[in-house]
């Protein structure tokens, strides 16, 4: 059986980092990343970028070393891709924040608002059905995140958690502020429209909550296998018959429920960031769904049937 050499370079300089002598021919980037660890312990595998070109792509970690396009002395270049934090901690830490926040504001807590105001409670009960619904909605995200998702990457990079939690604690706050103000006025149409928002709120995390079962349903623990999500016996998956990325679709109608049941800007305002940003993703999904899978059902938008 031949063996391999690999050098391992620095992708901006070109110095070279490593040499690793008898490398098997079935050894793995994962593994290659692991002696790669040994000799420079600063940087550990979730931290490294191995690519076959200086400025391409990172190979994934289960890429054999024999079925790369290299010779039997390979040469790999490295990018640190800087210090990393598990997507469980970076997702429990901004869904933590947010319900938490917003209870602030919502029990009025000493220098939020004016002094007379503490601690007392709003004479709207959309008030406190707001809160009820907000806080089931990130508790929601706290218990998929610790009981349901399985992220096909570990980690991710240390500066977006401070990215991540400033925009969803900061829009919490600045929509619990105006929700939960003693100046807040109730919806135009009264309580006529607060039920219907709350239909569309509940009926919109409930699909939320069965395209995520069902994605999770897809990948066995411990795999990063990718198939393609089809709609089940469950009615609110049937949605997959004309969309990528349901989940997002479901997650802007619930803020779009949120939206109508308060009619406050700053909800209105996180709802539309939301849309343009899971807008970006669903594409993005879209694309490697189409570019992974050549039987993929042409009929499929990225999140919205038809339009988008």
């Amino acid at each position: 059986m031949k063996h391999y050499e690999v050098e391992i370079l620095d992708a901006k300089t070109k110095d070279k980092l490593c040499f690793l002598d008898k490398v098997e021919p079935n050894a793995t980037i994962g593994e290659i990343k692991s002696m790669f660890h040994k000799s420079h312990p600063q940087w550990y595998p979730a931290r490294q970028s191995i690519r076959l070109d200086p400025k391409g792509k990172s190979l994934k970690d289960e890429d054999v070393l024999q079925h790369l396009p290299v010779g039997t002395t390979a040469t790999f270049y490295f990018r640190d891709l800087g210090a990393q934090i598990s997507w469980v901690t970076v997702f429990l830490t901004e869904y933590a924040g947010p319900l938490l926040i917003y209870l602030l504001f919502y029990f009025r807590v000493p220098f939020i608002y004016a002094p007379k105001y503490d601690f007392t409670a709003s004479k709207h009960w959309v008030v406190h059905l707001a809160c009820m619904c907000h806080s089931f909605h990130y508790v929601k995200r706290l218990l998929e995140t610790l009981f349901v998702h399985r992220f096909s990457h570990g980690t991710m990079p240390l500066r977006n958690i401070f990215k991540n939690c400033t925009y969803y604690w900061g829009f919490a706050a600045w929509m619990a502020y105006y929700i939960n103000h003693p100046l807040y006025t109730p919806p135009t149409y009264g309580e006529q429209q607060v039920r219907a928002a709350l239909i569309i709120f509940l009926f919109c995390q409930i699909g939320n909550f069965s395209i995520h079962i069902t994605l999770r349903n897809l990948r066995p623990p411990g795999s990063k296998t990718r198939k393609i999500p089809y709609p089940t016996k469950n009615p609110f998956t049937w949605i997959f018959l004309l969309v990528s990325c349901p989940n997002y679709t479901y997650e802007l109608g619930s803020w779009l429920g949120f939206t109508l049941m308060t009619q406050c800007l700053p909800v209105a305002f996180f709802t539309l960031v939301g849309f343009i940003q899971m807008t970006v993703w669903a594409k993005g999904k879209h694309r490697s769904y189409l570019k992974e899978f050549r039987d993929y059902p042409p009929l499929r938008s990225p999140i919205l049937p038809f339009i988008l």
